[in-house]
């Protein structure tokens, strides 16, 4: 419809005149949603089948409506800008449905609201955008996968509170980060399904008044359902909310791994040098090689949350039914999709171009790393644990008081410690020994390891 400005508007009839410029200004939303276009036509072209059959639309009628929104896809996929008028994306493709189809394109707002139509259009878009990040995760786990394939027999200190702990493979610490990631794409898998409800036909609250086929529209648009209540239906952003956890949890999974990368590459660690190609240097020191893309991944997993907080804030003090306040859900949603879909190929590139420093990781091993190998090689001779674990404490002391080593003492040191202890006990200090001893499933030794590697290429 013509506004009494002789703009195109979707409302406005029963106000004498236009709103005022700043109400104009903060109630435009096509700056945001403009992008949603693509999901808007298609929703379009399908609701018009379905006002065939409830008896609005001719079949030729909807065909030429189909027909004219291929048209007016072409023309903003060619450029075509909204003007001053279009207030959000659905005035802006219905302003250019009425050049393209100008008989027709009156009735096709017949039955719907830019409510239940806005809130279709952001759960086709967000089930896109899930397919799209885990496409992008998967090839990070690729890449995870391929690095730990490389690695399998290369040995590094694990670390708890920052402390160097056990001996570990890298295989096993790269896996450390794929399994997390497998998680997410779980979330992403379920955060899509939770999008994939559709809205359409629930009008602005009490549903549609014609008899359109919503399963078949549904079906037509990909959705798995129809929702079951009109009210739920166009005030629902739980979906949203759930690819936003979701996005969020995989920020933190890929800053957690960007900490250690950063750690591992510094000057003080040296267990890993970053490729020319994903670092940058300093304007002021040229010896400078800097993670920026690890460093960013660890940052962006705070704007993340942030959309997160955003949106359940908005949420929690809204009463039901749709109100304006949903207009800011999509700020959140794109901005953290946007973010995740330029951050991943960044992390993946710097993991994939990433040289490890095998000798630098071994000699970091240190003997007293494997002092819970010594207890138990105590509790292997039937000594209980709690006596295995003081006799190796004071084995570990009487080494840092002498500033030496662990496996530098000498055997008589290890019989006083306690009388279990026989010469063979020092073949028990050498890192591969001790991951040899941790072949359960899920440890760090050889055959777990190969086993964990065959496990994330069949999840893959």
């Amino acid at each position: 419809m013509s506004g009494t400005d002789g703009s195109h508007k979707l409302w406005g009839g029963r106000f004498a005149g236009g709103p005022a410029p700043e109400l104009e200004a903060v109630n435009r939303s096509i700056g945001t949603d403009f992008r949603l276009w693509p999901v808007d036509v298609r929703l379009s072209q399908a609701w018009a089948d379905g006002l065939v059959t409830a008896g609005v639309y001719s079949p030729d009628e909807a065909r030429a409506v189909r027909e004219g929104l291929e048209r007016v896809a072409a023309r903003i996929a060619g450029g075509e800008a909204p003007i001053a008028s279009d207030e959000d994306v659905h005035t802006f493709v219905d302003r250019l449905l009425h050049l393209e189809a100008p008989g027709a394109a009156g009735r096709l707002h017949t039955g719907r609201s830019r409510n239940d139509q806005v809130a279709t259009d952001t759960r086709m878009w967000t089930m896109d955008a899930m397919d799209r990040v885990d496409g992008l995760v998967k090839q990070l786990q690729e890449v995870l996968l391929e690095q730990a394939e490389r690695h399998r027999d290369a040995v590094m200190p694990a670390y708890t509170h920052l402390q160097r702990a056990q001996p570990v493979s890298v295989a096993h610490w790269l896996l450390s980060h794929f399994w997390p990631l497998t998680r997410d794409r779980q979330r992403l898998a379920a955060a899509r399904r939770a999008a994939s409800v559709m809205p359409l036909g629930s009008g602005a609250i009490a549903g549609s008044a014609f008899p359109v086929p919503r399963e078949q529209i549904a079906t037509a648009l990909g959705f798995a359902q129809i929702s079951q209540n009109s009210m739920d239906a166009v005030g629902d952003r739980d979906f949203i909310a759930e690819a936003l956890f979701a996005l969020t949890m995989l920020a933190t999974h890929l800053s957690r791994i960007g900490e250690d990368l950063i750690l591992f590459g510094s000057s003080e660690f040296g267990f890993v040098r970053f490729g020319d190609a994903y670092s940058t240097g300093s304007s002021m020191m040229p010896q400078k090689r800097n993670p920026d893309a690890l460093e960013l991944a660890r940052g962006s997993s705070a704007r993340m949350l942030g959309d997160l907080v955003a949106l359940v804030t908005t949420l929690k003090g809204l009463p039901s039914g749709y109100n304006k306040d949903l207009q800011e859900d999509k700020r959140a949603l794109f901005d953290a999709v946007d973010g995740m879909v330029l951050l991943l190929p960044a992390v993946t590139g710097s993991l994939a171009t990433l040289r490890f420093d095998r000798v630098r990781m071994l000699a970091a091993v240190s003997g007293a790393m494997m002092a819970t190998d010594l207890a138990d090689y105590l509790v292997r001779k039937q000594v209980s644990f709690r006596d295995a674990h003081a006799a190796v404490g004071r084995l570990v002391r009487e080494a840092e008081d002498a500033g030496i080593d662990l496996g530098a003492l000498p055997f008589s040191s290890f019989a006083a410690a306690h009388p279990a202890f026989a010469e063979d006990v020092l073949t028990e200090l050498g890192p591969q020994r001790s991951l040899e001893h941790r072949n359960v499933a899920g440890g760090t030794g050889p055959k777990s390891v190969d086993a964990q590697i065959a496990n994330a290429r069949a999840e893959m």
